[in-house]
């Protein structure tokens, strides 16, 4: 019987998704993104090499394993382009391994100045973006003028659309926000070229899956604290991005994922604005960034860090249906004597009133902490959950307990090798 299972960011993103879809993609044979556009960024090293991909799903480094852009993704035709040919270059066949739905909208150069606008004029209230055109394009789908990846085969109708599109937000661009129109020339031109690229990879994603005998892994992006509708709204995404966001990102049918598998980091961080109980604005927060290389794969913005917060991590877990976590950069703690773990927030036990609050009331909300000793040694070369130094050990089975869930696995480096895996003792 055809297993699926979705990998699931249980934070505010960047936990480490692409390093776990890679881990479990040799046992499947599809692995597919259901929602999130170029704004994601999944890591993965392998042999030494790091490569960084924005949409096209992780499993495409593997062999024999189709990769799927489902048509909950919004698919921005310059970065699939851009990314192609970056694994092109390293000897990748990816049009051999990758399909995209027809049914995907398309964030186009009007989706990215309106972006920009925005943010711009929000000044100090902005959100914290990415810039890329995400926004924009979601909203365009729902108010149903979207230029999907099919409309770019009938040239008649897709100018048309394109016209329509860009007259729209040119007059948003130049009367409200008082910035220059897009060129929709250029940007009719770009869909004829992105045409010729994307037909060949085309197809109705839901039926390739609903025929797909083998393995199905869905790959989330973002986490689940950036979800529209559950997140810390509003400074959160503009996709679902749990697990249930799976189906209609992709067609399957309700009863298809068989788990759900979060990821987590060790510790916790934050690219942009909004409410984050455990940020750490010290030393601490600093080291953190230090050794965990903190900065977006995507943007390259510094993220914001802090102890793990497993209050925040209990209510992704019960809204995703999670079975088991693999936590994540866990060797990033081996230098600090004491490691905290946020708990609960003091005058306000209730996450959802408390996250969706007015931002000062958000911010001010205290963390209540639980200290434990840090082991202050290398796990970097351990790949046994025994080989764990003790008070590492402690700190694994102290959130084992507290979040209810198997830890499945332990990642202590970033290369491909570099996890302890957890089997019953």
């Amino acid at each position: 019987m055809r297993k699926s299972i979705a990998v699931i960011g249980l934070q505010w993103g960047d936990e480490g998704k692409g390093k776990i879809v890679d881990l479990l993609s040799p046992r499947s044979t599809a692995v597919v993104r259901f929602q999130g556009g170029h704004n994601a960024g999944h890591t993965l090293v392998v042999d030494g090499v790091k490569t960084i991909l924005h949409l096209i799903p992780s499993g495409i480094l593997r062999d024999g394993v189709v990769n799927v852009i489902g048509n909950g993704v919004v698919v921005s035709p310059d970065a699939l382009r851009s990314e192609i040919e970056m694994l092109e270059s390293k000897g990748i066949p990816v049009r051999t391994r990758l399909k995209v739905s027809s049914e995907c909208p398309l964030v186009l150069s009007c989706h990215v100045a309106l972006d920009l606008a925005r943010e711009q004029k929000a000044g100090e209230t902005k959100i914290g973006t990415t810039g890329r055109g995400i926004g924009p394009a979601y909203e365009d789908k729902v108010a149903r003028r979207a230029v999907r990846v099919g409309d770019v085969f009938d040239t008649r109708s897709f100018n048309e659309k394109v016209e329509q599109l860009f007259d729209y937000h040119n007059f948003v661009l130049t009367e409200y926000y008082g910035v220059n129109p897009v060129d929709v020339d250029a940007a009719q031109e770009a869909l004829v070229q992105f045409a010729d690229l994307v037909q060949p990879l085309a197809c109705d994603t839901a039926e390739l899956l609903r025929s797909h005998s083998g393995e199905i892994l869905f790959e989330g992006a973002q986490g689940a604290l950036l979800d529209v509708d559950f997140g810390t709204y509003p400074f959160v995404t503009s996709s679902n991005t749990i697990a249930g966001a799976a189906m209609t990102g992709t067609g399957i049918s309700l009863f298809e994922i068989d788990e759900v598998v979060g990821v987590v980091k060790a510790y916790t961080t934050r690219v942009g604005a909004g409410p984050f109980p455990s940020e750490l604005n010290n030393e601490e927060g600093e080291l953190l960034a230090q050794r965990g290389q903190e900065f977006g794969s995507t943007t390259g913005r510094p993220r914001r860090c802090g102890w793990l917060d497993v209050k925040a991590l209990r209510r992704a877990i019960l809204i995703n249906g999670v079975t088991k976590i693999y936590l994540m950069k866990f060797d990033v703690l081996d230098t600090f004597k004491e490691i905290k773990i946020c708990v609960d927030y003091e005058g306000d036990s209730n996450i959802q009133s408390a996250f969706s609050s007015n931002p000062a009331g958000i911010l001010s909300v205290k963390p209540v902490y639980e200290s434990l000793p840090g082991w202050e040694s290398d796990t970097t070369s351990v790949r046994s959950y025994s080989e764990l130094p003790a008070k590492a050990l402690r700190y694994v089975e102290c959130l084992r307990e507290l979040l209810g869930v198997e830890i499945a696995g332990i990642s202590v480096g970033a290369s491909r090798d570099a996890m302890v895996i957890y089997t019953s003792r």
